[in-house]
């Protein structure tokens, strides 16, 4: 690493002890609205746990409806970032006020879609992951609430995403910790009935996601009107599409959307083979996912902040900087995926003593969580390089290419093929599962190599420059 920081430096003059201290300063932020977002997760499974599997598992696996429209919504506004961390490089806010009201109104539409889903028809959705009628049961009981939050999610997801590319990461932060324990205190008490409060398990946690979801929208449209004078939400932006804008925009977020769509299709592809096995299989798989979530929550801030720096990089026309940054992203992404792949196995044990659940359970969980500690690694690199690094010039396209061909015409194919043809046991099914990100590594490093990302996406004919913008967070 020295090595390349003083080849670097020399040739560009880049004053490493900055960027480290800039990254930091993005980072942190991030990191701890991971956490944050991670413990809304984590408190309907552990509450949800201590009530009972069929109940968790039925939680769990409608989340999935909400997990892949989230994965949309990421797909919206990370092929917005493409254009919004370039466009802050040129100091172009009318431009990336456009992109924001694009943003919003594919996020609604989407919503819309998710939420009529949810109300609808909860247990066919149900029945896409599980055949346990005591699982679907649960599961119909918390879509037929939650599904309302969906609308809310939509305003405060894209909007929070597309500032953080503007580099103000403060303000989700304090959205999303207000939101956990907002979330906490409503779940505690409706989960459990305390306080001579009904007992609604699952209802109460649907409850719980609910209000958490309007706080954090207020606390939103609060900032945007009040607070942000730099990028504000304009609702003639939501309508009045410019053209060529459009173009870009679909250009390089549709293939980010397909991406994210696909790559989360597939994530439940899995989830719903896992919940075919059993719910003591869901059980240990939902707690799996927490902590690899947890785990990752440093590693998903450094992609993000190699998305926003390398596209302000490139947005200022500097490719020779960008090639030096996003090697030392990658190499930190290599770091903190092993740090988080260590720091699974030694929770193994004290997760599993901790929850209710069965013999059979306990079981799978501890395979899981070896299975997740070298998951995560893989994971790490491949989503600094896809997520932060390529899409930051435009190589939107590489990454659903990718996903399609390894998930689904490797992992869930084979995977599948060993569940239902072969019969073959938890653990085994589960490896095959989880390979996917084991087998893109390489991949991805050799499209790293070839320096096909680097490239300026943004156009001079397009809005109005204003210059001397505080690129500092105000929160």
């Amino acid at each position: 690493m020295r090595f390349i920081k003083r080849q670097t430096t020399d040739n560009l003059n880049i004053n490493w002890g900055n960027f480290y201290r800039s990254i930091f300063a993005l980072v942190l932020p991030m990191a701890l609205q991971n956490v944050i977002n991670v413990g809304v997760t984590a408190t309907d499974v552990f509450m949800l746990g201590r009530v009972g599997e069929k109940v968790l598992s039925g939680a769990s696996l409608a989340g999935q409806i909400q997990f892949i429209m989230m994965l949309i919504f990421f797909g919206i506004t990370a092929g917005a970032t493409v254009l919004t961390a370039q466009y802050w490089g040129k100091h172009d806010t009318k431009t990336i006020e456009k992109v924001l009201g694009m943003g919003l109104t594919s996020g609604l539409l989407v919503a819309a879609f998710f939420t009529a889903l949810a109300l609808v028809i909860p247990a066919p959705l149900m029945r896409i992951f599980t055949s346990d009628p005591e699982v679907i049961a649960e599961g119909e009981k918390y879509l037929r609430i939650v599904g309302v939050s969906y609308l809310f999610v939509a305003v405060t997801q894209v909007y929070l995403n597309i500032m953080r590319s503007i580099e103000r990461v403060v303000i989700a932060t304090v959205v999303y910790f207000i939101s956990l324990l907002v979330n906490i205190c409503i779940n505690a008490v409706l989960i459990f009935g305390l306080f001579g409060a009904p007992r609604l398990e699952v209802q109460g946690a649907a409850i719980g996601t609910l209000c958490a979801r309007i706080t954090e929208t207020l606390i939103v449209l609060f900032y945007a009107y009040f607070k942000n004078k730099t990028v504000k939400i304009r609702v003639r932006n939501m309508f009045q599409i410019d053209r060529l804008l459009l173009m870009d925009y679909i250009r390089y977020a549709m293939p980010v959307v397909l991406n994210e769509f696909m790559w989360g299709l597939g994530t439940s592809c899995n989830t719903a083979i896992i919940g075919h096995l059993g719910s003591e299989a869901v059980a240990a798989n939902s707690v799996a996912q927490v902590a690899r979530q947890l785990a990752q929550v440093v590693v998903f801030g450094i992609s993000s902040a190699t998305a926003i720096w390398l596209g302000k990089t490139l947005g200022e026309k500097k490719k020779e900087h960008a090639k030096a940054y996003a090697k030392q992203f990658v190499i930190i992404s290599l770091v903190l995926g092993a740090a988080g792949g260590l720091l699974i196995l030694a929770s193994g044990p004290i997760v599993g003593s901790v929850l209710t659940l069965s013999d059979t359970s306990r079981r799978y969980l501890g395979f899981m969580f070896f299975v997740m500690s070298y998951f995560v690694v893989g994971q790490a690199i491949n989503t600094t390089m896809v997520c932060g690094v390529f899409r930051s010039g435009g190589d939107t396209k590489f990454g659903l290419v990718m996903d399609v061909s390894t998930m689904w015409g490797c992992s869930i194919l084979l995977g599948a093929v060993a569940a239902f043809y072969f019969h073959a046991s938890v653990p085994v099914v589960y490896a095959i599962l989880m390979s996917d990100e084991i087998i893109k590594v390489p991949i991805c490093i050799l499209r790293y190599r070839k320096y096909k990302w680097l490239k300026d996406v943004t156009r001079d004919d397009i809005g109005s420059c204003e210059m001397g913008i505080d690129n500092s967070d105000t929160g």
